[in-house]
């Protein structure tokens, strides 16, 4: 199983959103990391065919998904970024709705329904309205009507936004659960969810991949690049000016502070142990130094 991009552009009017994209994903699990605006959202919707390229090509096994047409369409599950789900239905009825849509057989659905609820911890509001549930329940409905078709390829934009902690810990165990036997390819613009959930990484900017590759190899490029210390406001301020802090603490009147670049100078420097934060702050091009 091989799904392979090759020097895929998009262009709307004079906006370049995607420009000569390329890479291959296999069995397993991929993140999509990128700010708002990077492109993630684009990409994601000419892989599940809502949207075509301007140029460039996709092909499933060698074959382009063009040409596969709607053979193609049956491998794919998709939950776009801006999920609706209608707020009348329950969950039960909704499901059905979909895999009409689907062109699932109503005998399959029957089975099918009930595995996918249970799978996403909804069996036992199978028969509640859709506008009761919370938004992380929202968010599992949406991956329910995603993996009801049973797809080989699974494109999930910004999953996991609105979930609260044990939301995201549940969404978790049910990616890992999936992945095994699917190309899972999952955006977002929060680094700890890819961190969490993620196997490989493709980083985008600008509609272009910086890198990609596994998130310890990433993360290594940064060693000797990430340092804590603690000051007071003052030394603060001057460091916000010059390096790209990551993380601040209030402690007992002085201030932690864990940042990335160079030693800063006339205090005292600690280097820790780099995270993919910390790699996507240095190379993903997200500057946070500050002007006071």
């Amino acid at each position: 199983m091989e799904l392979k991009v090759k020097n895929l552009y998009k262009s709307y009017k004079k906006k370049e959103a995607l420009k000569d994209i390329s890479f291959e994903l296999k069995k397993g699990t991929y993140g999509l990391l990128g700010e708002n605006g990077a492109g993630k959202s684009t990409l994601m919707r000419i892989l599940s065919t809502v949207d075509f390229a301007t140029k460039g090509k996709i092909q499933y096994d060698g074959t382009d998904i063009l040409t596969l047409d709607e053979e193609y369409r049956n491998l794919i599950g998709y939950m776009p970024q801006d999920y609706n789900v209608y707020p009348g239905f329950t969950a039960k009825d909704f499901l059905e709705y979909m895999g009409a849509l689907k062109g699932i057989p109503k005998d399959k659905l029957k089975v099918i329904i009930p595995e996918v609820l249970e799978f996403v911890n909804l069996a036992d509001v199978a028969k509640k309205k859709v506008k009761t549930f919370s938004g992380g329940m929202k968010r599992r409905i949406g991956i329910a009507q995603a993996i009801m078709n049973e797809p080989k390829i699974l494109i999930l934009d910004e999953p996991t936004a609105g979930l609260d902690p044990k939301e995201r810990i549940r969404f978790s165990n049910i990616i890992s659960d999936m992945s095994k036997e699917k190309i899972v390819l999952l955006s977002t613009h929060i680094v700890s969810d890819i961190e969490a959930i993620a196997n490989e990484l493709i980083v985008i900017k600008n509609g272009e991949i910086l890198e990609m590759g596994e998130i310890p190899q990433l993360t290594e490029h940064v060693r000797g690049n990430v340092w804590e210390t603690t000051v007071d406001q003052d030394a603060l301020k001057r460091l916000r000016k010059e390096r790209s802090v990551i993380r601040l603490k209030q402690t007992a009147g002085k201030v932690q502070v864990r940042f990335v670049g160079e030693q800063y100078p006339d205090i005292e420097n600690l280097s820790v142990e780099p995270t993919l934060e910390d790699y996507y702050i240095v190379t993903g091009g997200m500057d946070q130094k500050e002007d006071y």
